[in-house]
């Protein structure tokens, strides 16, 4: 038998002391995030997440997100952003609508670490939903269907979580399909 080569994703995850029992972070468009970074470090290297980013600092989000937390982020992909309607973004990532834009960015931010496991299992013990609040102050639910655990918005839009459990140094995201609107 021969001996593999690590690959650097898991060097850095012996280098960082994690257990040999625990699995390597997922990436996420290719690219390795890091559990010894916070939510922003990681996202800036998605590049599935540029609109995310880009709109975290149109906000004036990135020190929020960067601090100890803990936070799930449930985070948009690009494509997400895109299948709003025309203008949408642009007209968001104006100063003038910077209100707005943190709003609607907050609700996709819940304090504390929930790991899809957690969600899952909460959703399960409660008739199939679980409901819990984004730091913003607005309703999100999850339900489990099959495999899949979709987040529902308060207008009862869902989006797919598509990778989960991308650990932080200040909590964890879940990357999903589409972005979620408040009211």
């Amino acid at each position: 038998m021969t001996a593999r080569p690590m690959t650097l994703a898991l060097a850095l995850a012996v280098g960082l002391g994690a257990g040999a029992a625990q699995a390597a972070n997922p990436t996420v468009g290719g690219a390795p995030m890091l559990e010894s970074r916070n939510i922003v470090e990681n996202a800036v290297n998605s590049p599935i997440h540029t609109t995310l980013v880009a709109a975290v600092q149109a906000a004036d989000l990135v020190d929020t997100l960067a601090s100890p937390g803990p936070f799930t982020v449930f985070a948009p992909v690009n494509s997400g952003f895109e299948a709003l309607p025309a203008g949408t973004v642009e007209a968001l990532l104006q100063p003038e609508n910077k209100g707005t834009l943190q709003k609607i960015l907050t609700s996709h931010v819940v304090a504390g670490d929930l790991s899809l496991d957690t969600i899952r299992a909460r959703a399960r013990a409660n008739g199939g939903f679980y409901h819990f609040r984004a730091v913003s102050g607005d309703a999100l639910s999850a339900q489990v269907k099959g495999n899949s655990t979709y987040i529902y918005d308060e207008s009862g839009n869902a989006s797919r979580i598509t990778i989960a459990d991308v650990d932080q140094s200040n909590g964890v995201i879940h990357v999903i399909e589409n972005v979620l609107l408040p009211r």
